[in-house]
């Protein structure tokens, strides 16, 4: 019998596109998750300082929801950070993603 890993069901149920979707996402939420943390704010008190509802930072923060691109960047900015687009291939390469 086949020993089946997370990272095989993964690559047969998923295209290579999806899965280099999900990681970004969850790459970036993490991101966020971090910078909130090592500020020490609490959703609430980012939700004052961004305007987006503490409700939808915990389901961001779960992963239960994909935010908008409008939500993230209002929660970028009161974590002192922003958005960068850069080549993929570079980047991918460099931290071997």
């Amino acid at each position: 019998m086949k020993h089946l890993t997370w990272d095989s069901v993964r690559k047969e149920c998923f295209t290579a596109e999806e899965i280099a979707a999900s990681d970004l996402r969850v790459a970036l939420i993490g991101e966020l998750i971090e910078a909130r943390q090592k500020l020490g704010l609490s959703q609430k008190k980012l939700e004052e300082l961004s305007g987006v509802r503490q409700p939808v930072i915990a389901r961001m923060e779960k992963g239960s929801t994909s935010p908008q691109l409008d939500t993230i960047l209002k929660i970028l900015t009161p974590l002192g950070k922003t958005l960068y687009i850069g080549d993929l291939h570079t980047k991918r390469n460099k931290h071997k993603m």
